[in-house]
Protein backbone atom coordinates (compact mmCIF):
# COMPACT_ATOMS: atom_id res chain seq x y z
CA UNK A 1 0.00 0.00 0.00
CA UNK A 2 1.33 3.17 -0.45
CA UNK A 3 1.30 6.51 1.57
CA UNK A 4 -1.42 7.75 -0.82
CA UNK A 5 -3.67 4.96 0.26
CA UNK A 6 -2.91 4.97 3.65
CA UNK A 7 -3.38 9.04 3.82
CA UNK A 8 -6.84 8.16 1.58
CA UNK A 9 -7.61 5.75 4.04
CA UNK A 10 -7.46 7.36 7.12
CA UNK A 11 -10.06 10.78 5.22
CA UNK A 12 -12.51 8.16 4.00
CA UNK A 13 -12.75 6.75 8.00
CA UNK A 14 -13.09 10.10 9.21
CA UNK A 15 -15.88 10.47 6.09
CA UNK A 16 -17.63 7.42 7.17
CA UNK A 17 -17.88 8.68 11.05
CA UNK A 18 -18.93 12.13 10.16
CA UNK A 19 -21.61 10.33 7.99
CA UNK A 20 -22.58 8.34 10.58
CA UNK A 21 -22.57 11.04 13.06
CA UNK A 22 -25.18 13.00 10.73
CA UNK A 23 -27.49 9.69 10.69
CA UNK A 24 -27.61 9.27 14.04
CA UNK A 25 -28.51 12.93 14.77
CA UNK A 26 -31.44 12.44 12.10
CA UNK A 27 -32.79 9.62 13.85
CA UNK A 28 -31.99 10.22 17.33
CA UNK A 29 -32.06 13.87 18.17
CA UNK A 30 -34.70 14.35 15.11
CA UNK A 31 -37.77 14.59 17.49
CA UNK A 32 -36.26 16.58 20.03
CA UNK A 33 -35.32 19.55 16.85
CA UNK A 34 -38.80 19.77 16.08
CA UNK A 35 -39.87 21.03 19.51
CA UNK A 36 -37.20 23.04 19.35
CA UNK A 37 -37.05 24.96 15.80
CA UNK A 38 -39.98 25.41 13.64
CA UNK A 39 -38.64 23.48 10.88
CA UNK A 40 -36.66 20.61 10.88
CA UNK A 41 -32.59 21.16 10.49
CA UNK A 42 -30.61 20.77 8.10
CA UNK A 43 -27.77 19.85 10.09
CA UNK A 44 -28.06 16.16 9.56
CA UNK A 45 -27.79 16.49 5.92
CA UNK A 46 -25.21 18.79 5.58
CA UNK A 47 -22.90 16.31 8.28
CA UNK A 48 -24.02 13.63 6.29
CA UNK A 49 -23.72 14.56 2.92
CA UNK A 50 -20.16 16.06 3.98
CA UNK A 51 -19.22 12.95 4.98
CA UNK A 52 -20.11 10.83 2.00
CA UNK A 53 -18.39 13.63 -0.25
CA UNK A 54 -15.00 12.97 2.05
CA UNK A 55 -15.47 9.00 1.32
CA UNK A 56 -15.83 10.02 -2.10
CA UNK A 57 -13.04 12.34 -2.79
CA UNK A 58 -11.05 10.40 -0.07
CA UNK A 59 -10.35 7.68 -3.59
CA UNK A 60 -10.48 10.37 -5.32
CA UNK A 61 -7.03 11.32 -2.97
CA UNK A 62 -5.69 7.88 -3.48
CA UNK A 63 -5.77 8.11 -7.24
CA UNK A 64 -4.12 11.19 -7.05
CA UNK A 65 -1.04 10.20 -5.19
CA UNK A 66 -0.17 6.86 -6.52
CA UNK A 67 -0.58 8.78 -10.24
CA UNK A 68 1.30 11.22 -9.30
CA UNK A 69 -0.44 14.07 -10.25
CA UNK A 70 0.37 17.30 -8.58
CA UNK A 71 -2.53 19.74 -10.11
CA UNK A 72 -5.04 16.93 -8.87
CA UNK A 73 -3.32 16.85 -5.21
CA UNK A 74 -3.84 20.67 -5.25
CA UNK A 75 -7.72 20.08 -5.77
CA UNK A 76 -7.53 17.74 -3.20
CA UNK A 77 -6.06 19.91 -0.91
CA UNK A 78 -8.50 22.73 -1.96
CA UNK A 79 -11.43 20.49 -1.17
CA UNK A 80 -9.91 19.17 2.48
CA UNK A 81 -10.22 23.37 2.95
CA UNK A 82 -13.53 23.65 1.85
CA UNK A 83 -14.68 20.73 4.01
CA UNK A 84 -12.69 22.26 6.95
CA UNK A 85 -14.58 25.52 7.19
CA UNK A 86 -17.71 23.95 6.82
CA UNK A 87 -17.08 21.22 9.95
CA UNK A 88 -15.57 24.06 11.67
CA UNK A 89 -18.65 26.55 10.74
CA UNK A 90 -20.93 23.17 11.85
CA UNK A 91 -19.11 22.47 15.24
CA UNK A 92 -19.32 26.12 16.29
CA UNK A 93 -22.81 26.18 15.52
CA UNK A 94 -22.91 23.20 17.70
CA UNK A 95 -21.49 24.43 20.83
CA UNK A 96 -23.10 27.70 20.24
CA UNK A 97 -26.36 26.00 20.23
CA UNK A 98 -25.58 23.83 23.05
CA UNK A 99 -25.53 26.30 25.37
CA UNK A 100 -28.71 28.51 24.08
CA UNK A 101 -31.25 25.32 24.32
CA UNK A 102 -32.67 26.01 27.90
CA UNK A 103 -34.59 29.11 26.87
CA UNK A 104 -35.26 27.82 23.64
CA UNK A 105 -36.64 24.69 24.71
CA UNK A 106 -38.58 25.48 27.46
CA UNK A 107 -40.57 28.56 25.61
CA UNK A 108 -41.14 25.85 22.43
CA UNK A 109 -41.62 22.59 24.40
CA UNK A 110 -44.18 24.01 26.66
CA UNK A 111 -46.22 25.90 23.68
CA UNK A 112 -46.29 21.81 22.48
CA UNK A 113 -47.63 20.97 25.54
CA UNK A 114 -50.29 23.65 25.57
CA UNK A 115 -51.57 22.81 22.34
CA UNK A 116 -51.68 19.17 21.85
CA UNK A 117 -53.88 17.32 19.66
CA UNK A 118 -52.45 13.89 19.73
CA UNK A 119 -52.23 14.21 15.70
CA UNK A 120 -50.12 17.16 14.30
CA UNK A 121 -45.62 16.74 14.23
CA UNK A 122 -45.22 18.38 17.50
CA UNK A 123 -47.84 16.58 19.51
CA UNK A 124 -46.48 13.38 17.96
CA UNK A 125 -42.85 14.54 18.72
CA UNK A 126 -44.21 15.03 22.27
CA UNK A 127 -45.44 11.65 22.61
CA UNK A 128 -42.38 9.98 21.59
CA UNK A 129 -40.21 11.93 23.95
CA UNK A 130 -42.84 11.16 26.57
CA UNK A 131 -42.56 7.58 26.05
CA UNK A 132 -38.78 7.46 25.50
CA UNK A 133 -37.30 9.33 28.59
CA UNK A 134 -40.42 8.11 30.91
CA UNK A 135 -41.46 12.00 31.76
CA UNK A 136 -44.83 13.48 31.60
CA UNK A 137 -45.25 17.60 30.62
CA UNK A 138 -42.64 20.47 31.02
CA UNK A 139 -41.75 20.13 34.93
CA UNK A 140 -44.17 17.28 35.75
CA UNK A 141 -47.52 15.58 35.08
CA UNK A 142 -49.30 18.85 36.08
CA UNK A 143 -48.02 20.81 32.87
CA UNK A 144 -51.01 18.76 31.55
CA UNK A 145 -54.26 20.08 33.12
CA UNK A 146 -53.99 23.65 31.62
CA UNK A 147 -53.74 22.10 28.47
CA UNK A 148 -56.42 22.49 25.88
CA UNK A 149 -56.47 18.50 25.52
CA UNK A 150 -56.95 17.61 29.17
CA UNK A 151 -60.59 18.79 29.31
CA UNK A 152 -61.26 16.70 26.48
CA UNK A 153 -59.11 13.54 26.62
CA UNK A 154 -57.27 14.00 30.24
CA UNK A 155 -53.36 13.52 29.94
CA UNK A 156 -51.91 11.90 26.94
CA UNK A 157 -51.04 7.64 27.46
CA UNK A 158 -47.71 8.33 26.54
CA UNK A 159 -46.99 9.72 30.07
CA UNK A 160 -48.74 6.46 31.26
CA UNK A 161 -46.15 3.83 33.30
CA UNK A 162 -48.43 1.25 31.98
CA UNK A 163 -51.03 1.49 28.84
CA UNK A 164 -52.83 -1.05 29.32
CA UNK A 165 -53.28 0.04 33.00
CA UNK A 166 -54.30 3.60 32.24
CA UNK A 167 -57.82 4.29 31.10
CA UNK A 168 -59.30 8.02 29.47
CA UNK A 169 -61.39 8.07 32.97
CA UNK A 170 -58.06 7.94 35.02
CA UNK A 171 -56.48 10.19 32.60
CA UNK A 172 -59.13 13.07 32.92
CA UNK A 173 -58.97 12.76 36.87
CA UNK A 174 -56.33 14.11 37.84
CA UNK A 175 -56.19 12.18 41.46
CA UNK A 176 -56.37 8.66 39.79
CA UNK A 177 -53.86 10.13 36.67
CA UNK A 178 -51.04 10.52 39.47
CA UNK A 179 -50.72 7.51 40.33
CA UNK A 180 -50.63 6.21 36.69
CA UNK A 181 -48.15 8.16 34.84
CA UNK A 182 -44.49 9.12 35.36
CA UNK A 183 -43.68 11.94 37.74
CA UNK A 184 -40.95 13.41 36.44
CA UNK A 185 -40.79 16.09 34.05
CA UNK A 186 -39.26 15.85 30.50
CA UNK A 187 -37.49 19.63 30.08
CA UNK A 188 -34.87 19.04 32.06
CA UNK A 189 -34.32 15.46 30.89
CA UNK A 190 -34.61 16.65 27.62
CA UNK A 191 -32.30 19.54 27.98
CA UNK A 192 -29.81 17.50 29.64
CA UNK A 193 -29.91 14.89 26.78
CA UNK A 194 -29.15 17.56 24.33
CA UNK A 195 -26.84 19.17 25.13
CA UNK A 196 -24.79 16.23 26.27
CA UNK A 197 -25.18 14.76 22.96
CA UNK A 198 -24.88 18.27 20.97
CA UNK A 199 -21.44 18.43 22.58
CA UNK A 200 -20.22 14.94 21.00
CA UNK A 201 -21.35 15.93 17.60
CA UNK A 202 -19.47 19.26 18.21
CA UNK A 203 -16.45 17.54 19.46
CA UNK A 204 -16.11 15.11 16.92
CA UNK A 205 -17.11 17.34 14.12
CA UNK A 206 -13.89 19.82 15.30
CA UNK A 207 -11.87 16.56 15.84
CA UNK A 208 -12.30 15.70 12.05
CA UNK A 209 -12.46 19.30 11.10
CA UNK A 210 -8.67 19.59 12.80
CA UNK A 211 -7.59 16.56 10.34
CA UNK A 212 -8.47 18.08 7.37
CA UNK A 213 -5.45 20.70 8.01
CA UNK A 214 -3.15 17.42 8.24
CA UNK A 215 -4.45 16.43 5.20
CA UNK A 216 -4.05 19.66 3.35
CA UNK A 217 -0.90 20.27 4.61
CA UNK A 218 0.16 16.36 3.55
CA UNK A 219 -1.43 16.80 -0.35
CA UNK A 220 0.55 19.94 -0.43
CA UNK A 221 3.79 18.95 0.62
CA UNK A 222 3.37 15.86 -1.96
CA UNK A 223 2.91 18.33 -4.75
CA UNK A 224 5.39 20.08 -4.01
CA UNK A 225 7.76 16.74 -3.83
CA UNK A 226 6.24 15.66 -7.01
CA UNK A 227 7.51 18.86 -8.80
CA UNK A 228 10.12 18.78 -7.61
CA UNK A 229 11.56 15.52 -8.63
CA UNK A 230 9.85 16.43 -12.14
CA UNK A 231 11.79 19.34 -12.70
CA UNK A 232 15.31 17.48 -11.47
CA UNK A 233 14.55 14.76 -14.02
CA UNK A 234 14.15 17.32 -16.56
Amino acid sequence: MCFGDFFSFVRSVTGVVLLAVGLWWKFMLGPYMLLISSSPSNAPYVLSGTGAAIVLFGLFGCFAACRGRPWMLKLYAVFLSLVFMTELIAGISGFVFRHEIKGTFLTAYSAAVMRYDGRDDRSLAVDGVQRRLHCCGVYNYTSWFSSVYFPISGIPTSCCVHVSDCSEADLKNATLAAQKVYKEGCYELVVSFIESNMGIIAGVTFGIAFSQLVGVTLACCLSHIINTNQYEMV
